[in-house]
């Protein structure tokens, strides 16, 4: 690590440069943006989960104080305006492709979940907008909802022309094979698995700011997005059909996104389509109810499970039937998550011979399903670690010994999985022999006993996951469905003075990006992070970039810095042989300083930076001025982020309440930039799934009313269900970025839910329960104590 940065670099655990601004309230979100003469925009959504619209009488609410427009899907027709769009698409077994029903911004003829948006005011005021949307009066003629996933290919039809409320029926491995494997087997484990659905709930609501410019013919919009180069591309190229160039997109600080803010909606179109139509900013801000009923909900799977072991308890095969809650329309990856981000993770840690999944994605009258924290990777690893477990259980034997048992040798790499996949490197076992020394497995008897003395169930579960990150190979993502490139795109340019500005096409909404960066580059470089400014979030200053999600944001997006800064030292080396009157070939560059090799010759990095600013005598036939460059990266495969996490769970057979009281988790993640943020990625994405595993779920009525659309019905964890996590890492750096990196923002959200579902049932098992579904809350925990108890003393 070069001198006087020591504390700094790569592998330094740096206090985050941007959290100052977070901290004091100093923050710029996309609601505390207000333009000259701007209007309000409210949405009028849906009261019914499926219906056809008879009339909308917007003439009262028209002539209200302040009202200054009102649309309808009417005007949005009339304008040709496009809607949000698929960016995946699977093939069908039969050949045919994925259907794809049109989803207009406002509702036209129907709506298909409660939220749909149906009319949008826009007014001077916010207020005058709500007070409006009373005086519209919208006539429905209420058809059938369909609410029931396991029920929803016979209910009624929600979209023309597609059968069985099917958009699409995917298969993935040897069916053939895993039937062999299955029928040939000494043991088959069936399972069925319901991986439960989620709200979404960052901190920030979505919201967004429009203007037009009608002297430059502009469009500038503020949204709180993740990725806004794909908001421009969609907004830009499939709604409002005008050049990119036009339309200028601004994601400023974001308050978290897990996921739920990668996608284009509705409302930021209509934002954008009707301020040039008003001539006047119009700005929107979702509350916590308009959250909750249409941001894209998360996970909700039905799972049938079967897998095959031999005489020696070794896995022969793997069979998955699914079906995947997609909601009354498909959103950008609704798609690629129960597919390909979900079928391909089927093979685990695991060494299975056979694999063969079939996914049906189905329509229902509920609010749009698709990527959150993790996107398909939980789902996968739920379903395999339950069955892990309970395989575990039905051969009495003990769960760890048995995922040693099936692990892919760490000999074996790279690993080409029955499903598609192949692993670069890594070594399972241990992070699995660190997280039971962490958590001091072999004595959990002992605690068993000394609970059940305090009248207390206690309980330990294991999880071993994979998953498949860094989401990038656009030959692989092209090959698989996808619709777009997933590079990822850095400039780092030089001032005169040394110091450096960082252009990165990933966003950065809460994971520490403008540190971690800065850290990769003052490494590199040897100049302190206080030198590296990070920009990012603007597609007028950033050339391109495909936003941060599935933790790609360092193993892409930083090796595209990485790559960009060494050919700001190739070129810095050009200027020093000049300057030194050497070779190139003797050039070489370390601790921030060009050296001619074999002698004490050298200039700094900032002597260079500012020749290349002042080049009066430079050889201008092959050397430029400037010292700015520019990489596009593209890597080879995904990253392959691994480990366990051990719950200790105790539970209190007069309420159901679990407590978690004990987590030991060890990761592989590759090298570490910053293991301090690492960290908090790590604690982070435990709690959200300790919040899935125990308290979190969407739950719409037979009728698709949304129950559960406020903090008060929809359960979020706290710090006080949460206990004090132990931390571990182990290392097989990735062999295909320089820098060796894997992602690590959703590992813990993959690994907690099972590991806790398992402590729950361990701790249970004695009174013979040996299933709970997501989430376990006091009242089921409380009733299959109960149940079972009954059962015990007929």
């Amino acid at each position: 690590m070069p001198e006087g940065i020591s504390n700094e670099g790569i592998g330094a655990s740096v206090r985050r440069k941007e959290d100052k601004k977070f901290l004091t309230g100093k923050g710029r979100y996309t609601d505390d943006i207000s333009r000259p003469g701007q209007l309000h925009a409210y949405f009028i959504r849906s009261d019914v989960a499926h219906a056809n619209i008879n009339s909308i009488d917007t003439s009262a609410a028209a002539k209200a104080d302040g009202v200054v427009a009102i649309y309808t899907g009417d005007d949005v027709a009339a304008d040709g305006i496009g809607g949000p769009i698929c960016g995946w698409v699977v093939p069908n077994r039969d050949g045919t492709s994925t259907h794809e029903p049109p989803h207009p911004i406002l509702a036209q003829g129907k709506v298909r979940y409660v939220g749909d948006h149906v009319v949008a005011i826009v007014a001077e005021t916010l207020e005058q907008a709500k007070s409006a949307a009373e005086l519209v009066k919208i006539s429905y003629e209420e058809l059938a909802p369909v609410v029931d996933l396991a029920a929803a290919s016979s209910g009624a039809q929600i979209h023309d022309g597609m059968a069985e409320n099917r958009y699409f029926d995917w298969e993935l491995g040897d069916e053939a094979g895993t039937e062999a494997a299955l029928n040939a087997a000494a043991r088959v484990i069936k399972l069925t698995v319901r991986n439960n659905r989620l709200i979404p709930n960052a901190m920030e609501p979505r919201a967004a700011v429009a203007e037009y410019d009608d002297i430059s013919e502009t469009y500038t919009l503020y949204t709180t997005s993740q990725n806004p180069h794909l908001t421009r591309l969609v907004i830009g190229a499939f709604m409002l059909n005008i050049p990119e160039s036009k339309l200028h997109v601004v994601a400023p600080d974001v308050g978290g996104g897990f996921g739920s803010k990668i996608y284009v909606y509705p409302e930021e179109a209509v934002c954008t389509w009707v301020c040039k139509k008003l001539g006047r900013p119009v700005k929107w801000t979702a509350d916590r109810t308009q959250s909750f009923l249409s941001d894209a909900h998360g996970r909700d799977h039905i799972n049938n499970v079967q897998l095959a072991l031999d005489e020696n308890n070794r896995i022969t095969g793997l069979r998955v039937d699914t079906l995947a809650n997609l909601g009354g329309y498909l959103s950008a990856f609704a798609v690629v998550t129960p597919t390909y981000l979900h079928g391909t993770l089927l093979s685990g840690c695991y060494d299975i011979p056979v694999i063969y999944t079939n996914v049906k994605g189905m329509a229902t009258t509920t609010a749009p399903v698709d990527a959150y924290r993790g996107a398909g990777r939980p789902e996968a690893t739920y379903l395999l670690e339950r069955t892990m477990d309970a395989a575990a259980h039905e051969i009495g034997m003990d769960p760890a010994e048995f995922r040693r048992l099936n692990f892919i040798p760490k000999d074996a790499f790279p690993y080409q999985t029955a499903v598609a996949l192949q692993y670069d490197t890594g070594d399972y076992e241990a992070p699995l022999d660190r997280a039971l020394e962490m958590i001091d497995y072999k004595n959990f008897e002992a605690r068993r006993v000394e609970a059940a003395k305090r009248g207390k169930y206690r309980g330990i579960g294991l999880s071993s996951y994979i998953e498949a990150c860094g989401i990038a190979p656009s030959a692989v993502v092209g090959a698989l469905g996808g619709r777009v490139g997933l590079y990822e795109s850095a400039v780092v340019r030089v001032d005169p003075t040394g110091t450096v500005n960082v252009f990165t096409g990933t966003h950065s909404h809460g994971q520490g990006h403008v540190t971690t960066f800065a850290q990769i580059v003052a490494d590199k470089l040897g100049i302190p992070i206080g030198n590296v400014e990070i920009i990012h979030g603007d597609t007028d200053r950033i050339p391109f970039g495909m936003g941060s999600y599935g933790s790609r944001s360092l193993a892409v997006g930083g090796a595209a810095i990485s790559k960009a800064v060494d050919k700001v030292i190739e070129k810095g080396k050009i200027i020093a042989a000049h300057l030194l009157e050497a070779s190139e070939a003797d050039m070489e560059f370390r601790d921030g300083k060009f050296t001619v090799a074999g002698t004490d010759n050298e200039k700094s990095f900032g002597e260079i930076a500012l020749a290349a600013y002042v080049p009066h005598n430079y050889p201008m036939d092959r050397l430029e001025p400037g010292l700015e460059e520019t990489a596009f990266y593209d890597p080879l495969n995904f990253t392959y982020p691994a480990g366990t996490h051990v719950a200790e769970v105790e539970i209190d057979p007069a309420t159901g309440v679990v407590e978690v009281v004990d987590w030991a988790c060890c990761d592989d993640f590759g090298n570490l930039v910053n293991p301090m943020i690492v960290e908090g990625q790590v604690h982070g994405g435990i709690a959200q799934g300790i919040g899935q595993a125990l308290l979190e779920n969407a739950h719409y009525d037979e009728h698709g009313q949304l129950l559960t659309a406020s903090y008060m019905d929809y359960c979020m964890p706290r710090a006080d269900n949460l206990p004090s996590f132990k931390v571990d890492y182990t290392v097989t750096p990735c062999t295909h970025n320089d820098l060796g990196v894997k992602g690590c923002g959703e590992a813990g959200a993959i690994a907690s839910p099972p590991a806790l579902i398992n402590a729950v049932i361990n701790a249970l098992s004695p009174l013979g329960v040996t299933d709970m579904s997501m989430p376990a809350t006091p009242e089921k925990v409380w009733r299959a104590i109960n149940d079972a108890q009954a059962s015990a003393a007929e």
